[in-house]
């Protein structure tokens, strides 16, 4: 994968956990494209997989500080709390494998 093209990059990675990644809520799962968070991850993490510098810490701590909005905005969790332990192991799957194509 070339990096001549950025946000055509970002995108593709965007659509990737969009329709892979689910936040799991009173166990219906949600995916990221529908609850449209999937663009935000991809932006965030981005940087990281381009200076092949990404470690789940990084991640960990990108997911606790996407603000998401539950009940029409009267309450806010971050989006690592909403991703059961599965989708968190299925994104990083997908973000070392997209940070070895880069």
């Amino acid at each position: 994968m070339a990096n001549l093209n950025p946000t055509r990059e970002i995108e593709a990675l965007a659509a990737e956990i969009g329709d892979k990644i689910y936040i799991d809520v009173a166990k219906w799962h949600l995916y990221l494209s529908d609850a449209h968070l999937h663009t935000t991850v991809a932006e965030q993490v981005y940087p990281f997989l381009e200076n092949k510098s990404l470690s789940e810490g990084q991640v960990q701590d990108i997911l606790k500080q996407i603000s998401v909005k539950l009940g029409g905005g009267r309450t806010q969790l971050p989006l690592f709390e909403l991703l059961p332990d599965n989708a968190l192991q299925d994104l990083m799957e997908i973000l070392e494998e997209y940070q070895k194509q880069l």
